[in-house]
């Protein structure tokens, strides 16, 4: 079976800092990672190629850390990437990304499932998946945490927040998951030796029949701000003996909502 996984790179989280005066994140010179749902879309790919056997192809649009970053995920156990370089698409929105993504899915020519996840950790618009599956004509199955496949069907779980609905959609189609979906594995370092043997191709905007600069101008969304709230500290202290200070301390967590008895 041919699985293709559309993967994304975003900031480390864990080292986003927020500007004290703007109350924006400090996002210039952080290292590139791919994200965490486009891992679990990956570790699931490997799953149902050990279950079914074929090829997982990783594709992704971006800048050039591109042809750095996808080596992690190539070190998990993806067999190719394809990889749509060009740094107008580090700015592009969800609908460019998805034009450029589907046609690049649409050169690596037919495949059976096309995973990814339900939304990416920085933006978590959760557009990219039904958009893919209204471009490439095929069936779309979204926040899916379990999925099995036999006989040219999918069955997946889906998770609805107050409930989880049971679904079957007929091969080829779209995947979007979950992080509960699985874990993925940290790779071993034969693995990671291995990943940069391992078959990288790169195309261009222009080389998918799209024109680069209209892709970067023509943003049917406009990002005006990105502002974290203001948090600031109350600034109590507590004084007297142990007792009564852990006493009153808890007694205000407990007014705030803080915590719960």
């Amino acid at each position: 079976m041919e699985f293709v996984v559309c993967v994304k790179q975003a900031v480390d989280l864990d080292q986003v800092r927020i500007d004290d005066n703007t109350g924006e994140p400090k996002l210039v010179g952080l290292p590139l990672e791919i994200e965490d749902l486009s891992k679990n879309a990956v570790e699931t790919a490997i799953h149902l190629r050990t279950q079914h056997g074929g090829r997982v192809v990783v594709v992704s649009a971006g800048g050039q850390t591109l042809k750095k970053t996808v080596k992690e995920v190539l070190s998990m156990g993806a067999d190719e990437a394809r990889l749509v370089v060009d740094e107008r698409l580090a700015d592009a929105d969800e609908a460019a990304v998805a034009t450029v993504l589907a046609k690049a899915v649409e050169r690596i020519g037919a495949f059976d499932v096309l995973l990814l996840g339900e939304g990416s950790i920085d933006n978590y618009a959760g557009l990219i998946a039904p958009t893919l599956s209204e471009l490439l004509g095929v069936p779309g199955v979204t926040g899916v945490r379990e999925i099995s496949i036999e006989g040219g069907i999918a069955r997946c779980v889906r998770d609805l927040e107050d409930r989880y609905e049971s679904v079957e959609v007929q091969l080829p189609a779209v995947v979007s998951v979950t992080t509960e979906i699985n874990e993925p594995h940290l790779p071993s370092l034969t693995d990671i030796l291995k990943a940069g043997k391992k078959p990288v191709q790169e195309w261009t905007v222009n080389d998918l029949g799209l024109d680069a600069q209209r892709i970067a101008v023509d943003k049917l969304v406009q990002r005006t701000r990105n502002v974290a709230p203001r948090i600031s500290r109350k600034g109590i202290t507590y004084e007297g003996a142990t007792e009564d200070v852990v006493k009153c301390l808890l007694d205000s967590l407990l007014k705030d909502g803080a915590i719960t008895r």
